[in-house]
């Protein structure tokens, strides 16, 4: 059985809410993990980084030497990849770098970083949550109590937009969707904050 602490809109501890099991009590899966946070940063990827071969640097269209006579080694093009500014030998080309993932996998690599935080007592429920309009101040002095430290990723359901528009610039703050979790932020947050709305969400999402 896993809970977790409840909170009111103050930070004041109210009491224990025990978390579904088939979300936030699995045993971590560390492969399918590494591989979904793998497959999210290579998707944030631009891939637009680009180097030009000799086909496309300027210049080198006349041979800079005859061929035979002078004592130097051949060449053809000032261009050439072993002349300075001459054209770049498998340099990277624009690319797409998103890796597909099968859906269970990225719903199993969730559940694991969801217990891996309730598990190690980092998850935190709102009830009830801020209403609107939420102020950046008063949510700001929430997620203080919550977690002194900082690193703070909150989980807000589609009813909760007031809620992310204030914490949105509080430093060291994410915010997240319970529709669209970003891993990555779950995985770094020292304190998971999930309102009561989400809550409901991620257990129609990603329950059993």
């Amino acid at each position: 059985m896993t809970k977790a602490t409840t909170v009111d809109i103050t930070g004041a501890s109210t009491g224990q809410v025990e978390l579904p099991a088939d979300i936030f009590g699995l045993r971590p899966h560390r492969p399918v993990l590494h591989q979904a946070l793998i497959a999210e940063l290579a998707a944030g990827r631009a891939g637009t980084h680009a180097t030009r071969t000799r086909g496309q640097v300027r210049g080198g269209g006349r041979k800079p030497w005859r061929q035979k006579g002078t004592g130097r080694a051949r060449a053809g093009s000032r261009r050439s990849p072993i002349w300075v500014g001459g054209g770049i030998t498998f340099g990277p080309h624009p690319r797409e770098h998103t890796q597909r993932q099968p859906r269970k996998m990225r719903e199993l690599a969730l559940r694991s970083a969801l217990s891996a935080q309730a598990a190690a007592g980092h998850v935190v429920v709102v009830d009830p949550a801020p209403a609107a309009p939420a102020r950046t101040k008063a949510v700001a002095a929430l997620l203080r109590a919550v977690s002194p430290g900082g690193g703070v990723a909150v989980i807000t359901a589609d009813a909760d937009g007031h809620l992310a528009r204030a914490a949105a610039n509080i430093r060291g703050t994410h915010v997240v969707s319970a529709r669209r979790p970003v891993l990555r932020h779950l995985l770094a947050a020292r304190t998971v904050v999930v309102t009561k709305a989400a809550l409901a969400v991620l257990q129609e999402l990603l329950g059993s």
